[in-house]
């Protein structure tokens, strides 16, 4: 029996493409190189935006086959991210104490390391649930 690997969510994925024309789904499904683009660009003068609506299925499956699920859940870890990420608090979660203690005290390290987490939070849990395992 095939068990569904499920790390994203598509309600999440939708919940972020409304700020889409800043990327947000984009990172959210572990596309770092156009959700930077989108950010930059306005979700490609919008027009990218929207024919994402129709996209965010198959990068919910993707990302759904390519990140493995296990002890820390993506979808809490991005909303930590998200909403609280400058105080470090999605990096405590993930069990990153020192580095979630210089986040607090430096707001994300002076911003910079809150967009590196952007970039790759997908791999750090990524990282940590494949590391239970070992």
């Amino acid at each position: 029996m095939l068990i569904a690997n499920n790390t994203h969510n598509k309600v999440i994925g939708y919940i972020l493409w409304i700020f889409g024309f800043m990327g947000a789904h984009r990172f959210y499904y572990g596309r770092p190189v156009s959700g930077t683009i989108y950010f930059f660009t306005l979700g490609l003068f919008f027009i990218g935006w929207i024919v994402d609506l129709f996209l965010i299925p198959g990068m919910d499956r993707a990302a759904d086959r390519r990140y493995v699920s296990g002890g820390k859940d993506y979808n809490v870890t991005w909303i930590l991210l998200t909403f609280l990420g400058i105080f470090g608090l999605h990096r405590l979660y993930l069990g990153k104490w020192l580095t979630a203690l210089i986040w607090f005290l430096t707001g994300g390290l002076f911003l910079i390391g809150y967009l590196y987490d952007y970039w790759t939070l997908n791999e750090q849990i990524d990282e940590v649930n494949r590391n239970r395992f070992r």
